[in-house]
């Protein structure tokens, strides 16, 4: 995909023009579609900061968010990495509502902290947060918290597929393994990863299921399976996907 990267780049630059927007907050993970983001706002020249905000996270993933926000700063001279810890702030809150106890409420708890955190940021330097996720995730299977990560105020890889994104971040140069470890969400202590997660679906297979769905295709063998499961997951997180439900007046008003 020759200069795309350009192209999203002057995107996010030009809609920062426009709406007079000093600063881009992005959190990074050590994941590829954040690694890939924070680089396209680096380019704008704008003052970027890419942020890291471990809650009980997995060395690993801490690392190589650590190892990509060092990346950054030694490439482009408008980025900022900053790394705040979230711990305190979670324990206090499980502290605070133990009593309504649920493991996925907890995980989605992180990434609306998370949220909360960037809008802090972005608010207090005139800047704007910009998501990380691609399509398959926000318009395909919802794998994304609702007003966590899915909380921003611009999308720029939300129109390219899984398989688009890696092609961007092999022509960004991003750290190798970056781009070879299992994608995850970063959400849990088990360290699940988003295969583990999807049911065991590959985001390959989730590209392919998408676009069978969207096209009305009939699938057969595997594919049929896949798109079966695809579907259901679909199912169970399109109300994200959705419009807040408004009561309407008139249509009521009899």
């Amino acid at each position: 995909m020759p200069e795309l990267d350009k192209k999203i780049s002057d995107w996010i630059k030009d809609y920062a023009d426009k709406n007079k927007i000093k600063t881009l907050v992005v959190g990074i993970s050590g994941g590829i579609d954040s690694s890939v983001v924070s680089t396209l706002c680096a380019m704008t020249g704008l003052k970027t900061l890419a942020v890291t905000m471990p809650i009980r996270q997995q060395a690993d993933q801490h690392d190589l968010s650590i190892k990509h926000g060092g990346w950054l700063e030694q490439n482009y001279n408008n980025v900022e990495h900053r790394v705040i810890k979230l711990d305190d702030v979670y324990h206090t809150f499980r502290d605070t509502v133990h009593e309504f106890n649920n493991e996925r409420a907890w995980a989605n708890t992180k990434s609306r902290l998370r949220m909360v955190t960037l809008y802090q940021i972005a608010g207090s330097m005139r800047g704007i947060v910009v998501g990380t996720g691609n399509k398959v995730e926000d318009f395909g299977v919802g794998f994304y918290t609702k007003y966590g990560d899915g909380g921003v105020d611009i999308s720029p890889i939300a129109d390219l597929m899984k398989s688009q994104v890696y092609e961007l971040a092999r022509g960004l140069k991003i750290d190798q393994s970056i781009i070879d470890v299992p994608p995850t969400d970063g959400l849990w202590e088990d360290g699940r990863t988003d295969h583990d997660q999807l049911n065991g679906l590959t985001y390959d297979q989730l590209e392919r299921a998408m676009v069978m769905h969207e096209k009305g295709h009939i699938a057969i063998g595997d594919d049929a399976k896949v798109l079966e499961e695809y579907i259901r997951i679909r199912a169970v997180s399109e109300h994200k996907m959705k419009p807040i439900p408004v009561f309407k007046m008139q249509q009521n008003n009899d």
